[in-house]
Order: C-alpha cells, then structure tokens, then sequence
C-alpha cells in the first residue's frame, strides 16, 4: 500500500503558518519533537489519538491534516463542533445558522479593523 504525501506536507505548512517549530508543536501536543519529525518526514504516521492532537494544536481540521480538504483557515475543532449536527436541522435552520455567522464575521472583522 502506497503511502500518500498529503499528510506531512500539510502538517509541515499548518506549523509553519502557526509559527511552531517542531519542538513548540510538539510541547503543545505531548508528543515527542522527534514524533513531530516523524511525522514530517513521512517515517512514520500518526495515531488517530494524535492526529487529534496535532489538528486541535494547529487549530485545523483532521481532514485539512488528512488532505481532504485545502483550506486551513474557518476549520479546527471548534468549526467542527459547531457543524457537527447540521444534518440535523431544518433547511431554514441551516440557512439562519448561515446568517448568524455572516453577520458574527462582519462583526469580528470590524473590531479588527478598529484595533
């Protein structure tokens, strides 16, 4: 079976956009910073346990660790706790959910452009 590449090239840029060094993502997740290397290099691959952790420091999603999907930014654990029962609500439901954080978004880029 034929390992795919899309895991350590994107847990290599998540870092590197947060700003982490291997050693700093690795205090941040418990593992060892020669996991984090590992990790990156392709030696080895990580536990689903750990694939958690990596996602939730580096605030994305497994599946932009996974290369599932290609944004990183508006994922991480907390969109997906949000999102996780969607399939639940109604469409109308759904479609106010889809304002709410339009107009949350709005609010939140205006304080920042005051700052």
């Amino acid at each position: 079976m034929r390992k795919s590449s899309a895991f350590p090239a994107k847990l290599r840029a998540a870092r590197e956009a947060r700003g982490l060094s291997q050693a700093e993502l690795a205090e941040k997740t418990g593992l060892q910073p020669s996991a984090v290397s590992h990790f990156e290099t392709e030696r080895r691959s990580p536990s689903f346990d750990n694939l958690k952790r990596l996602a939730d420091a580096l605030t994305v999603s497994t599946d932009y660790l996974l290369g599932r999907v290609d944004e990183m930014t508006g994922t991480g654990p907390r969109a997906e706790q949000i999102f996780r029962h969607i399939g639940e609500m109604s469409e109308s439901d759904q479609a106010a959910l889809e304002e709410m954080a339009a107009i949350l978004a709005k609010k939140s880029k205006e304080r920042k452009a005051k700052e």
